[in-house]
């Protein structure tokens, strides 16, 4: 007899210490494809977002400029981002494990998302030990999670604000991330990040799927839909210039990113 999926899932997302983490998102993973795990299961369960002591979280604006050109500039840039693909985990767990009566696929979607998100952590986390830092050495900010928090009761709110707002931001600010790092000479960094990018254009393209589709069970317009709830939220606006080709790939359409590109109305 399959065993309920989301006390797994609710017990990977608590996971405070980072290696426990990955190994229960990874299990999880496993578990789910061999079968062994039910999603028809909707007993409530309190869910609470584990992280370790260390990285200090402070306002966005508190975390000090990383300028790559220096070797400790270099370091913070990439803990930032090994810290990015550490909520991205939480994430994609929170997606799976807050939401029920959804489609089977749904949960198959941001069960692998979060294997894969755990995966990019340990290739950046390698990628940082070898710049002779850990993850927790730097400050963070925890903007991803705060706008999780505040999608927590709509599922198409969430899936507009986070992957498809928030994670789709990631595929505009990469590739100029790239060009910096390789212009400092660190063009293992750069490699690496070119594994995020690929696999970051098929999570926001989740994102994008559910949205739509939850849209079409509201009879919404999507498009309008999505910049109304960046309105209704106060959230921050996509800033240009955008990675048109990551977004179509995506799901953006033409259109769409005609509008966003164009500002606030």
């Amino acid at each position: 007899m399959s065993e309920s999926l989301f006390p797994a899932l609710a017990a990977a997302l608590a996971a405070t210490d980072v290696e426990h983490k990955l190994s229960l998102t990874r299990r999880l993973a496993a578990d789910w494809q061999s079968g062994q795990l039910d999603w028809r299961d909707t007993t409530p369960l309190e869910l609470v977002c584990g992280r370790p002591p260390r990285p200090e979280l402070v306002p966005p604006l508190r975390v000090p400029q990383r300028n790559p050109k220096s070797p400790e500039g270099r370091a913070r840039l990439l803990h930032a981002i090994v810290h990015i693909e550490f909520t991205a985990i939480n994430l994609a767990l929170d997606h799976a494990a807050r939401f029920r009566g959804l489609p089977q696929q749904y949960y198959a979607d941001w069960i692998g998302v979060a294997a894969e998100e755990a995966d990019h952590f340990d290739l950046l986390r390698q990628r940082l030990r070898q710049l002779g830092h850990e993850y927790g050495d730097f400050p963070a900010h925890a903007g991803l999670w705060k706008m999780a928090e505040r999608t927590s009761v709509d599922l198409l709110a969430r899936m507009a604000l986070v992957p498809r707002l928030l994670e789709a931001r990631g595929l505009d600010a990469t590739p100029p991330i790239q060009r910096k790092l390789a212009a400092a000479g660190d063009e293992e960094s750069a490699r690496r990040l070119d594994i995020i990018l690929r696999d970051e254009i098929g999570h926001v393209g989740l994102g994008d799927r559910w949205f739509r589709q939850l849209c079409s069970e509201r009879r919404l317009e999507p498009e309008s839909t999505y910049r109304r709830l960046l309105l209704e939220f106060e959230a921050p606006w996509p800033p240009a210039p955008l990675n048109e080709t990551a977004r179509l790939a995506a799901g953006f359409s033409p259109g769409e990113l005609s509008a966003l590109q164009a500002g606030r109305s």
